[in-house]
């Protein structure tokens, strides 16, 4: 399971991508926010980003580009990725029933092993 998520357009708007990103793992979803955090740690709810503000009022630093996510990427991969690449902190949340958890116990997993777990629980 892979994907391409075009970051190339500063306009975007985030639910955009989250959108695109729930498309390949609807299991899983991802939230941008204003602080970053250690691996296999929180991040603050109150810290999230607004959906509909757009990536060039959120990106602090790098390029704009295309980034390539996989199934066999690991959560913190990918969290590390969005954070090096383009200056933008994320996490990653799986779907445990009804609520939304931050995947922080779980960073080492890849995103296909995250969405097997959701989709079973």
């Amino acid at each position: 399971m892979s994907t391409t998520i075009e970051l190339n357009d500063e306009m975007i708007q985030l639910k955009s991508i989250k959108a695109e990103f729930s498309t390949k793992f609807p299991h899983l979803r991802i939230e941008f926010f204003d602080k970053g955090h250690e691996e296999g740690q929180a991040s603050p709810s109150y810290a999230i980003y607004d959906e509909n503000l757009r990536l060039n009022e959120i990106r602090k630093e790098g390029k704009i580009g295309t980034i390539s996510i996989h199934g066999n990427l690991k959560t913190s991969s990918l969290e590390k990725l969005f954070e090096e690449e383009y200056g933008i902190h994320v996490q990653v949340l799986r779907k445990s029933g009804n609520v939304w958890l931050q995947t922080t116990a779980t960073d080492d997993w890849t995103l296909s092993e995250q969405e097997a777990e959701a989709s079973n629980s």
